[in-house]
């Protein structure tokens, strides 16, 4: 061992043999097992402003909440403008119907949304034409039957010849209600004969119908068969051009018509091509052209341009319908399948040397279109009956 180097050390209390002991290791203050840890000390700083906040969202959620609530915005008075402008429309529509059809409706339980309803369209086959300038007999007579109860919209299609008992008149083709007492004689005929509360009129002036469609871009229809018509309102001035003329023709398949091209298919009475047609195959055209335009109404493209041309939507029409019940019947319209529409005839004697009277089995077929009995197909040319998703 180096003499230098001693094995204690000297103290000023004495010595001490062995090693000198090494200071214990530092630990971080911390609570005891077992204890709770003393509530922290708060340094009063003094009175002042108490503040309370909360961390802030990203600033591309505050930008879509505000671009949210500016479109909300933007859709309301889209809406509100829109649907002021067909209430001045269906004002004017109100005022030209006649005082007395509104007094022959039947009253109206609980609204369109909620009950079924009974609407009459009644359309006049008045044009300016040589020799028609004082015809207002009924082109069309159709009830439309709104069944919001089961998502369906049905259809009955009235041959405008059937002979009937018109009140006041005697027995005469149906049609005739309409050119003698106007809406209110054809309503009051229409009840008789199928017993059903007539709640609406909707009288469609198709001189006018032509417009419609064009201010709704044109409807699409879909042809079953290929048309050559007779030459009825020939489009060419000189009676030489126009017998040279063969007549309309519609080739089969869905094609897309403007106001007159749709006109003149549904008053085609004469396919060239198919004389087995009957008149009750031009009601079926009828009833396309009208279920295609309440399609194109109660789009969303046609809805979206209300602010602009709602007005003109009605104009072609005369009606008891407000405003508000007519958004009703295109809800109920948009909400309804078209695979479950219910196409629906009478029938009548109308075959070679027929009177024109109404079927035996037409009571039958008004409770099929009252959804009371199940669907049946007609068992004749001239019969009654109802189809589910096409027409008759």
């Amino acid at each position: 061992m180096a003499p230098e180097e001693k094995p204690y050390r000297v103290y000023r209390g004495g010595r001490v043999k062995g090693k000198v002991p090494a200071a214990p290791p530092r630990r971080r203050p911390g609570p005891a097992r077992g204890r709770r840890r003393p509530l922290a000390r708060v340094r009063f700083r003094g009175p002042g402003r108490f503040r309370f906040g909360l961390p802030r969202p990203p600033r591309w959620r505050r930008l879509l909440v505000v671009a949210l609530l500016v479109l909300l915005v933007l859709v309301v008075c889209w809406g509100v403008v829109g649907f002021l402008q067909l209430e001045s429309g269906v004002a004017a529509a109100n005022r030209r119907l006649d005082p007395g059809a509104r007094a022959a409706l039947d009253k109206q339980s609980g609204l369109l949304l909620s009950h079924a309803t009974d609407i009459l369209v009644l359309g006049t086959d008045y044009a300016a034409l040589p020799g028609r300038q004082a015809d207002h007999h009924s082109d069309s007579i159709m009830i439309v039957r709104s069944d919001p109860a089961h998502h369906r919209i049905a259809y009955l299609s009235i041959p405008r010849d059937l002979v009937v008992s018109v009140p006041g008149v005697g027995t005469t083709k149906i049609n005739t209600a309409m050119q003698v007492g106007g809406p209110a004689l054809a309503i009051r005929t229409v009840r008789e004969l199928t017993g059903l509360p007539i709640n609406h009129v909707v009288v469609v002036d198709f001189s006018q119908f032509r417009e419609l469609i064009d201010s709704l871009g044109g409807i699409t229809i879909d042809v079953p068969k290929p048309i050559l018509s007779d030459r009825f309102d020939c489009p060419y001035a000189t009676q030489a051009r126009c017998l040279r003329w063969p007549g309309w023709r519609f080739r089969k398949g869905v094609q897309h018509m403007d106001g007159k091209e749709a006109l003149i298919y549904s008053r085609v009475r004469v396919n060239q091509l198919d004389p087995s047609e009957t008149d009750f195959t031009r009601q079926q055209r009828q009833q396309q052209v009208t279920q295609a335009v309440l399609a194109k109404l109660t789009s969303f493209g046609t809805l979206a341009a209300a602010p602009f041309d709602a007005a003109s939507w009605v104009r072609p029409i005369a009606t008891d319908l407000t405003a508000w019940q007519l958004v009703e019947l295109g809800w109920v319209k948009f909400r309804s399948s078209g695979g479950n529409a219910l196409h629906c005839r009478l029938g009548g004697d109308f075959g070679p040397g027929g009177t024109g009277a109404p079927s035996e089995d037409d009571a039958a077929t008004i409770l099929m279109f009252l959804g009371k009995s199940a669907p049946q197909l007609p068992t004749s040319p001239f019969g009654p009956g109802c189809a589910r998703g096409h027409g008759l």
